[in-house]
């Protein structure tokens, strides 16, 4: 009897011994062959699984005789699924490949750079908005671009005008003027056509935004000193894309947007045209409209020919027509009186051309032209005065890239005009000015190794009546491993002096004096920043976690400042002395099933020295968080959560401002062909006029103060899309 125990426990050890078996692989990129780093490999329906090592390397332990399905997998790869039946002969470490996914983000082509690689492997730092989140931003606010902006990190959407609502943004604590706006890499928003060109771009005609943070000017000439925005816009496919967008508001807005789009082998084309309306809108009951009363029609028709499959040819328009009037409600509804009789109203048109030639040559060459005509009037009413203007400009560029596997040159010069001409309606000096830019530039993308790509590129400007300008930049990105990379870069900018900024807004241009080509001169800087970029995976796989740092910089020498004279006039003067702007921001990014949350803090310490004295920027808000939860069912439902806070502002009278939360909500149902959504805006009601006074004076003649926080508060929207 002990014997046969004996036997049968030697036999249930054997057996178990031989089903005990032991699987050894390294996980390696399928494009570079580099190591994954934090890999997982799971075998289906066990609870035997391993983490690959930092050169790639796991095993796989008693696993139990038989078929077994196995997943590899990392955050950002397309996951593996391999059948194998044990016990397997294994004479030396299997090699498993994973394939980047192409759901990812960092698949995305950024042109902003003028560069053909995708973002995960461009030196410079770039962000950018596309997709369903740009969907959900323009759910949000249709008819402009300033909420999809001021709901990032170091941006700041600052509205210059209580009564119509302009606005401007800032990045990083530095002034509007300092951000090149561009659509498809044409500077169309600069000068006297800055003023407005926030509200007056909808989102729904773009295929994605992207932002560059710190001096850019290398890139696209001057004026980007604390960034650049470039609006991409959609292009044609084979298949046809059909769609209609209607919103309204509880404060009485209407927008309604329309887009096709549709190409076959030689023609393709892409239009699209939208309608908004809103009356005055006075939530405070002050008699002071916080929405001004306004009509806009966009027309953006584009043609794209293919004459062979080598050419592109893009010819387009842009067109914006505007009315807008804010000020006294009674003024505004037609019932003034001696009381009530401010207004300021603004009539704008907006004409501009597009043109671009690109030609393949050779194997990875490519030759571009492209130009662009603006016309651009505003006028511009408030009681006892009138600024009535209109600016010419054009842009033009040649360039030719080769885009190399290791090494990518692109080179090129480029001319833009800008004409502004003023209406002589009084005894004032006229702003009339007429400014050519002429440049040419060079830059070099470097893989020097796979761990390490480099950038630098060289601008040279001249600016007629300011001389030259120099403009360097390098940026460097360093692939640690899988999980973890980082960039550093700086560079040079510069900045033409001009009377349109956000302090002459405020004050609409009155009493302003001529820039003087002879006192006057170029605001220069230098600037770099440095981020550190991790993701991995939580909890066996079930969390995904994206978490980015960013430290920035930017000295600004003699900037222009509009100084009061002792007669009532303002001359714009570059002082002496300099604007620094440093901080961090933080993006964190969590994914759970069908959840997102997002979490951004942005630390900016901004100051301006003059003669020794040092001052805190106004209207920048020190420290600001932001948090957005998402929820998403595909095709199904969109429902999203969100906060905003910000802290106090130092205001140009000295004052403080209160720090103050705005809160949204949104949800959205889709069905196959249409999607209805409401959406809560600021639903706390966070508004300037119900913690503090936006004017002194009289309703008459008011003297308005900073407006640093929203005076339109809780707005309630909603609308219909059809996908047809």
């Amino acid at each position: 009897m002990k014997k046969i125990i004996l036997s049968l426990v030697a036999l249930f050890i054997t057996t178990l011994t031989f089903g005990q078996n032991t699987w050894k692989v390294q996980v390696l990129e399928q494009e570079t062959k580099n190591p994954i780093f934090g890999a997982t490999a799971k075998i289906k329906g066990t609870a035997i699984g391993a983490q690959a090592d930092e050169k790639g390397f796991l095993s796989l332990t008693n696993i139990p005789n038989g078929i077994q399905k196995i997943t590899i997998s990392f955050v950002g790869f397309e996951e593996k699924t391999i059948t194998l039946t044990f016990p397997l002969t294994q004479t030396s470490v299997q090699e498993i490949l994973l394939a980047t996914s192409e759901d990812e983000l960092e698949t995305v082509t950024i042109s902003s750079t003028r560069s053909s690689r995708s973002i995960k492997d461009i030196p410079t730092r770039v962000e950018f908005i596309a997709g369903e989140e740009l969907e959900e931003k323009a759910n949000m606010k249709p008819g402009d671009i300033r909420m999809m902006l001021s709901e990032s990190t170091g941006i700041q959407t600052q509205q210059t005008s209580a009564t119509s609502a302009n606005a401007a943004i800032r990045i990083q604590g530095l002034d509007g003027r300092y951000t090149q706006i561009l659509k498809d890499g044409f500077p169309l928003y600069a000068g006297a056509a800055s003023g407005l060109g926030l509200l007056q771009i909808p989102p729904l005609d773009l295929k994605q935004v992207e932002l560059i943070k710190g001096s850019a000017s290398t890139l696209y000439g001057g004026g980007a000193i604390a960034g650049l925005v470039n609006l991409i816009s959609k292009t044609p496919n084979k298949e046809r894309e059909l769609n209609f967008h209607l919103d309204g508001t509880d404060a009485l807005g209407l927008s309604l947007n329309g887009f096709y789009s549709k190409r076959n082998e030689k023609v393709g084309t892409t239009l699209f045209a939208a309608y908004q309306n809103n009356s005055a809108y006075d939530p405070a009951n002050i008699d002071l409209s916080a929405i001004p009363k306004s009509e806009r029609f966009t027309f953006n028709p584009k043609l794209f020919l293919y004459p062979n499959a080598k050419t592109t040819v893009v010819l387009g328009v842009n067109t914006t027509f505007e009315d807008r009037i804010g000020g006294d409600m009674h003024y505004i509804e037609g019932n003034a009186d001696a009381i009530h009789t401010y207004f300021e109203q603004n009539k704008t048109q907006r004409i501009s051309t597009q043109f671009s030639l690109d030609h393949a040559v050779g194997k990875c060459g490519h030759f571009t032209v492209k130009n662009s005509v603006s016309y651009f009037n505003r006028v511009l009413n408030t009681p006892g005065y009138e600024f009535n203007g209109t600016q010419y400009s054009t842009f033009t560029e040649a360039n030719y890239a080769n885009h190399g596997e290791e090494v990518e040159w692109i080179g090129g010069v480029n001319l833009w005009t800008d004409r502004f001409k003023e209406q002589a309606i009084s005894s004032s000096a006229l702003r009339n000015y007429n400014q050519i830019t002429a440049g040419a530039f060079v830059q070099n993308t470097w893989k020097a190794k796979d761990w390490l790509h480099i950038e630098t590129g060289m601008r040279v400007d001249h600016v007629s009546d300011y001389g030259f300008a120099f403009l360097p930049r390098i940026s460097t990105l360093f692939k640690i491993n899988p999980k973890l990379t980082s960039r550093l870069g700086g560079g040079l900018g510069y900045k033409a002096p001009t009377i349109f900024t956000e302090d002459s807004e405020r004050i609409q241009y009155r009493n302003v004096l001529p820039i003087s080509t002879t006192a006057n001169q170029l605001e220069k800087s230098y600037g770099a920043n440095w981020d550190v970029n991790y993701r991995t995976a939580l909890f066996n796989q079930q969390v995904s976690l994206t978490v980015n740092h960013l430290f920035f910089f930017t000295h600004l020498k003699n900037p222009l400042q509009l100084i009061p004279l002792t007669n009532g006039n303002y001359q714009f003067v570059n002082v002496t002395g300099n604007i620094e702007s440093k901080g961090t921001e933080t993006n964190l990014k969590l994914g759970y099933k069908d959840f997102k949350l997002f979490l951004g803090y942005t630390y900016t310490d901004a100051h301006q020295h003059q003669n020794g004295v040092k001052m805190e920027n106004t209207l920048t808000a020190k420290h600001r968080v932001n948090a957005v939860l998402m929820y998403e069912l595909e095709d199904e439902w969109k429902i999203g959560l969100e906060a905003y806070s910000f802290s106090k502002q130092l205001l140009s009278d000295g004052s403080v401002g209160k720090n103050y939360v705005m809160t949204g909500f949104m949800a959205e149902k889709l069905w196959n062909r249409f999607s209805i959504y409401i959406n809560f805006e600021n639903f706390l009601d966070a508004r300037q006029t119900r913690f503090d006074t936006i004017y002194t004076g009289t309703l008459s003649n008011p003297q308005f103060r900073d407006i640093y926080a929203p005076l339109d508060g809780f707005v309630m929207n909603g609308g219909i899309k059809f996908r047809l």
